[in-house]
């Protein structure tokens, strides 16, 4: 059964990821994300590319020591789910103004007490062009 009221942990969680994230802050990261995530995109195309944990990380771990400047915080909460010790937040998220504005699906655990990342599903945000949700990145390729 849905819970009515949400665990307000969740909002300060969702921000923590956000920013931490946004910083390419791999230590921070370690924390926020299950050992068992997964990553998927829907691409302009209407493929899905599934990325694990690693491959994600690896990419953030990239654009960090290629000196990426950090991404943006930019972020609406649009809805939020509790089922007991799992959640299911939706936010609107932009991470740079290169990059087109996309939906975030984020699957929470609670372990613990501590809340974590088990999976996220970013969609393009509707009328939005579809592409990268990442701005283009600068390192040499």
């Amino acid at each position: 059964m849905t819970t009515a009221i949400v665990d307000p942990a969740i909002e300060n969680f969702i921000a923590d990821v956000v920013n931490i994230g946004s910083a390419y802050d791999l230590d921070g990261m370690e924390r926020l994300y299950t050992a068992d995530q997964t990553f998927l995109i829907l691409t302009g195309e209407g493929d899905v590319k599934r990325f694990t944990r690693a491959e994600a990380f690896a990419e953030f771990r990239a654009r960090r020591d290629a000196g990426e400047p950090p991404l943006s915080t930019e972020y609406r909460i649009l809805f939020i789910e509790q089922q007991g010790e799992d959640a299911v937040a939706l936010l609107y998220r932009r991470m740079s103004p290169e990059a087109p504005p996309v939906m975030y699906e984020l699957r929470l655990r609670n372990q613990s007490g501590s809340w974590a990342v088990r999976g996220e599903t970013v969609t393009p945000w509707p009328g939005a062009a579809a592409g990268s949700f990442l701005p283009p990145s600068k390192m040499a390729v």
